[in-house]
């Protein structure tokens, strides 16, 4: 039973800092590209960032040089380190992981089918 769980929303001023974690199991997190989503009100789901098994990045424009994706295999987790955070990041943050061998698309339909998701964190940017 694959699960994803997220942790570390929270509400901070701008200018600040948030590290995300998304810990998953049920499946071989060492062979698994993850990746982060974000969903605002009224807005589509979006790519911020992922990770691919080689160690290969990808950034979105809009938060390049300020957040920073690793993980951690030893515990199987996924973190997003969020720094000099702006009120457009506010939104619902999602973890993925590809069900089976596919690229992350830059904007999907939140829970598409292609991906694993966890149940989202919430980060409020005033």
């Amino acid at each position: 039973h694959v699960q994803l769980v997220e942790s570390g929303g929270g509400s901070v001023q701008a200018g600040g800092s948030l590290r995300l974690s998304c810990k998953a199991s049920g499946f071989n997190f060492d062979d698994s590209d993850m990746g982060w989503y974000r969903q605002a009100p009224g807005d589509e789901c979006e790519l911020v960032s992922s990770i691919r098994v080689a160690g290969s990045t990808y950034y979105a424009d809009s938060v390049k040089g300020r957040f920073t994706i690793s993980q951690d295999n030893a515990k199987n987790t996924v973190y997003l380190q969020m720094n000099s955070l702006k009120p457009e990041d506010t939104a619902v943050y999602y973890c993925a992981a590809p069900r089976k061998r596919v690229f992350f698309y830059l904007n999907v339909e939140l829970g598409h089918s292609s991906y694993y998701w966890g149940q989202g964190t919430q980060v409020t940017v005033s």
